[in-house]
């Protein structure tokens, strides 16, 4: 028999397992729990036990049972006391997974214009007219009708083409990326990366050893092509990382690549916002660099949505390495889904949903602009975005940014600082918000809450 100090162990036991399930349900829905006999045999400890657990969640207004049917759950949100020490991301990650938090975090542009329903349906066509498995060997860079859709998106010209074997699909962007790494052998190499830089990228080469060597947009939002002379003279760049709009005018866009050809650096081209700008897209930077010095990466989550989530790079000239490190990784990924994603691009469907996609985003970035200048004031200054799916203010008091992050936490808002996304301390006066927001409390209070976390903030 077990003693009092082992039952009293268990149903504490019992009570936190159901306190981290309880937190996992999303706020907007009534979720049935395990039953008593199910959870017993689940954690292997008595159905009394099970009850006793089950009690003091009911007595803590957690759960409530409902006659001939069992228990259910609605989850409690908890604030997160404010420390000053800690890895911030892994602090805004927590905050993103908390239930009933407004996420003003995250860059999801499909979120307001999802491809799911088109997409599955696309697969029931695939699995219809193939019934048999699809694949009779192994294709770690992707299946042939995807990859050769990408190339001829991407081609331009007789000299400015890319060919199916020029493209290589990998389970996500993070996967794709760290072959890269890997293949270009970047460990102690300089790379110049346009700042600000999304998080990802910037652990992914600080994890790898990479030097970054980042290049600040002006205030204008800008690449500052004096600054980029500067450090392409005085820094052993081997790579520079740019976005394919490169925060310039096309005409400092064509100055700004043949900065990078007299200087020989390999191009790597962040062309994951490429077709996400509102107004017809502009010269993209991949057509006026060297094709010779030239990789480009990208997603379709960003378009499509998360159903989509392979990652994909082009590159013309690194065949033997990737295709190793592609087989070395071996991601296994449905032939099924890439088919349809392929359909989606052969039937003109993502030109459609991408032209309705952009003007959603446009949109929303008008409507955001709006409630910043109603509720913020002079609190902030920023200029209107011209593609994705976020704003990037600047603080015009100085203010303890990882303070007003907490105060939003604490308020169900996530927040993402802007020192997030330099390696050097810069952009701690600013922070990203994200247009396609979700989460239950209605704009107008969120704009409030921000604007007494940035006073309450204030360094004097």
């Amino acid at each position: 028999m077990r003693s009092g100090k082992q039952a009293d162990f268990a149903y504490q036991a019992v009570y936190r397992y159901m306190i981290n399930l309880i937190n996992e349900v999303s706020p907007d829905a009534r979720i049935k729990l395990p039953s008593l006999r199910h959870l017993a045999e689940r954690l292997n400890v008595s159905i009394s036990t099970i009850q006793y657990a089950y009690s003091l969640l009911e007595k803590e207004g957690r759960v409530y049972s409902v006659a001939k049917s069992g228990y259910y759950a609605l989850p409690a949100p908890t604030s997160t006391p404010w420390s000053p020490g800690g890895d911030l991301l892994e602090r805004l990650y927590a905050g993103t997974r908390r239930p009933g938090m407004r996420v003003l975090s995250a860059d999801e542009p499909a979120l307001l214009l999802p491809l799911d329903a088109a997409l599955l349906q696309l697969e029931r066509e695939v699995v219809r007219q193939y019934p048999r498995p699809l694949e009779p060997y192994f294709q770690p860079c992707g299946i042939w009708e995807l990859r050769a859709a990408i190339a001829a998106r991407y081609t331009q010209s007789p000299t400015r083409y890319w060919q199916a074997d020029d493209v290589y699909i990998g389970a996500d962007l993070r996967g794709v990326l760290e072959i890269l790494i890997e293949a270009l052998g970047l460990k102690g190499a300089g790379v110049l990366v346009e700042s600000p830089c999304d998080w990802i990228i910037l652990r992914l080469l600080q994890d790898a050893g990479v030097r970054v060597i980042e290049a600040p947009c002006n205030e204008s939002g800008s690449l500052d092509l004096m600054r980029l002379e500067h450090l392409l003279h005085t820094e052993t760049v081997q790579l520079a990382l740019l976005s394919s709009t490169a925060s310039l005018p096309p005409q400092e866009r064509v100055h700004a690549a043949r900065l990078l050809e007299r200087y020989g650096c390999w191009v790597l081209e962040n062309d994951v916002h490429g077709e996400l700008e509102y107004e017809p897209p502009t010269c993209h930077l991949r057509n006026l660099v060297n094709p010779d010095r030239l990789l480009v990466f990208s997603t379709f989550e960003k378009i499509i949505g998360p159903e989509a989530p392979y990652g994909y790079l082009l590159s013309r000239h690194l065949s033997a390495p990737l295709q190793r490190q592609f087989v070395l990784r071996a991601f296994r990924l449905s032939s099924i889904r890439q088919r349809a994603i392929a359909r989606l691009y052969q039937n003109g469907r993502l030109d459609q949903h991408v032209q309705a996609l952009r003007a959603l985003l446009k949109m929303h970035a008008t409507s955001m602009n709006t409630h910043l200048r109603q509720h913020l004031g002079d609190r902030v200054s920023y200029r209107m975005p011209q593609a994705g799916a976020t704003f990037w203010l600047r603080s015009t008091q100085a203010v303890d940014m990882r303070r007003v992050f907490q105060h939003m936490l604490a308020q169900q808002v996530v927040i993402a600082p802007g020192e997030l996304f330099s390696v050097s301390g810069l952009y701690r006066q600013h922070l990203r918000l994200s247009h396609t927001f979700s989460g239950h409390l209605p704009l107008e209070q969120v704009m409030e809450t921000l604007a007494q976390a940035l006073r309450q903030g204030q360094i004097s």
